[in-house]
């Protein structure tokens, strides 16, 4: 009995370790009516979204020079320069601010920083500390619930005032990334990250077809089994991808989501 006992314990630990039972602090449903809401007011009414809490230049501020293990997510809006070209401009900026807003709200529910907005794509970064395997279970859930929100949050409103449907691809990698600061001035120079993970996951992101997730071999090796299973590893044509593991000097995999 005993034995047993301590069995259920081993395996409570190792689930925790996983990550196989992290709960998000919001359910998928309520995170979609709440998106509904927002969106909803911004096309109605000229909803102002309330600043998006810089906790990530704060966050930096306190690491400059610092090297940190992390995980990098690019989401990018599919299709924006048509709709530029299609739809008033009063509507394309609700849209984009919107698409941007919501997004960085994902990142924060799931415990990441929103590093920043860089014209149609939303940056987004999560930090180890110490636990690479629940911090990768993180932006790879991230990733999944942007294109719950996208798909049953933000496209039924536009679909109500015969806007198209919103569309994104989503790029992560995992590795060591160092803050640095532009400037001598502690609280105002500006504040930006740098390394391979930033540089892959963008290249992995453009490699995404729409409404895709792309990861890094880095990535998929430090997700739960059970998250695992539903990846499968992208077989390039030709010399579409060249780039290399920083570890091995093959090839660097990349995995997408068969979801």
């Amino acid at each position: 009995m005993t034995e047993e006992i301590n069995d259920k314990k081993d395996n409570a630990v190792v689930d925790m370790l996983l990550s196989r039972n992290v709960e998000e602090s919001m359910d998928s449903e309520t995170m979609i009516l709440e998106t509904q809401k927002r969106v909803w007011g911004a096309l109605k009414k000229g909803y102002e979204y309330s600043g998006v809490v810089d906790e990530s230049d704060e966050y930096l501020r306190k690491h400059v020079f610092s090297k940190l293990d992390m995980v990098v997510l690019y989401v990018d809006l599919v299709g924006s320069t048509t709709m530029a070209l299609e739809l008033p401009s009063e509507k394309i900026a609700i849209i984009m601010s919107s698409f941007a807003q919501e997004m960085a709200a994902v990142i924060r529910q799931h415990h990441g920083y929103v590093l920043k907005f860089v014209g149609d794509a939303v940056i987004g970064y999560f930090v180890a500390e110490g636990n690479s395997l629940l911090t990768a279970d993180n932006a790879v859930n991230c990733a999944k619930s942007m294109n719950t929100v996208i798909q049953k949050g933000i496209n039924p409103i536009l679909n109500q005032y015969d806007y198209p449907d919103l569309m994104v691809k989503i790029g992560v990698d995992f590795g060591q990334n160092i803050v640095v600061r532009y400037g001598s001035d502690e609280k105002n120079s500006h504040v930006d990250l740098m390394g391979p993970a930033m540089n892959i996951a963008a290249k992995i992101q453009n490699m995404a077809k729409p409404n895709q997730i792309l990861i890094g071999g880095d990535v998929c090796s430090r997700i739960h089994p059970t998250l695992k299973n539903n990846f499968k590893q992208i077989v390039w044509k030709n010399d579409e991808w060249k780039y290399r593991s920083r570890l091995t000097g093959e090839i660097y995999e990349v995995f997408g989501f068969k979801g």
